[in-house]
């Protein structure tokens, strides 16, 4: 059904059957008392923990595996955080870029700061590579940075998008959620554009691989998240079209929120990000219903028969 590898991440990148499916409806994970209004990122790590920032409270909420109630942790001079990334020791990044231009780090169950990148914006994806170079994905700016961490400078390099906005492969409209393979390509929810960019590692230019100039037989509207399976399969949150699509062997397939945008269990209501448990499990900040939804994988999924159909 579902394989787990340790490869030395701090996020889960399970293994699943070309079969695998998700319950279509959802169960709450935690909503707009909690979370706040209009949440963005999500992170879970390989224990299960849930981490997620409240813009509203200016706080990250944890939950551990198995706890419904979840921690508020106080970070002092914290704005408006969308994203968020922890490293393998612990250590949690956290974007402050909206007032305070900057990228923090907090070690491990501690609350001693230090500053790890400087940067123009807010950072709408975060994410550390198995190199341990620091992505911080800047919307308002169509350009994803990155600098390797410990290095002793907090200025990034430019890692994709010229800084205008455009749809040449050179260019990003509107990048927000950012992914990188262990290969170390970057993949790119390059919102605006409505595609999925791919940047090989060592390259500025991109060429898009779903959505907008791709030969897949997907549309995208505006799609703000991209994570990877331990197959290379690409799950996307398509914000605009209110669900979450992937990729697999025979093309795309809509995966949950497939029947349109709403509020009911089943639905979506433009999302923004998600994450796998290590059960495989997905977790999403349905933003505008302001809550945390989480689809459960159908573990007898892989033992029914199953008829494909790549319509979208």
């Amino acid at each position: 059904d579902i394989h787990l590898f340790i490869l030395g991440l701090s996020y889960n990148h399970p293994t699943f059957c070309f079969y695998a499916s998700w319950y279509s409806n959802a169960s709450t994970f935690a909503s707009s008392s909690t979370i706040g209004t209009l949440p963005y990122g999500i992170f879970i790590n390989g224990i299960n923990t849930v981490y997620v920032p409240n813009r509203v409270s200016n706080t990250i909420l944890s939950w551990p595996q198995g706890i419904t109630t979840s921690t508020s942790n106080s970070y002092s001079n914290l704005s408006n955080p969308y994203s968020l990334f922890m490293s393998m020791t612990g250590d949690i990044y956290i974007d402050n870029g909206y007032s305070y231009g900057r990228v923090d780090k907090y070690a491990f169950n501690t609350s001693n700061r230090v500053t790890v990148m400087n940067v123009n914006g807010s950072c709408f994806g975060l994410f550390i590579d198995i190199n341990n170079n620091l992505y911080c994905s800047l919307k308002n700016l169509h350009q994803v940075v990155k600098l390797l961490l410990n290095n002793g400078t907090t200025i990034p390099t430019i890692a994709a998008g010229n800084g205008s906005a455009g749809s040449l492969s050179n260019m990003l409209n509107s990048p927000q959620g950012i992914y990188v393979d262990s290969s170390l390509n970057l993949y790119i929810a390059d919102s605006a554009n409505n595609r999925i960019q791919f940047i090989q590692t060592g390259q500025l230019n991109g060429v898009a691989i779903a959505g907008n100039g791709s030969s897949a037989n997907i549309t995208l509207n505006y799609p703000t998240g991209i994570v990877l399976d331990a197959n290379g399969y690409l799950f996307i949150v398509d914000s605009y079209n209110h669900r979450i699509v992937a990729s697999s062997y025979y093309g795309f397939r809509c995966i949950v929120g497939c029947s349109g945008g709403g509020s009911s269990s089943s639905q979506l209501s433009f999302p923004q990000s998600m994450a796998f448990d290590s059960y495989g499990n997905i977790y999403v900040t349905d933003r505008n219903n302001s809550r945390v939804q989480q689809f459960a994988l159908q573990n007898n999924s892989c033992r029914k028969l199953f008829v494909y159909s790549s319509t979208l």
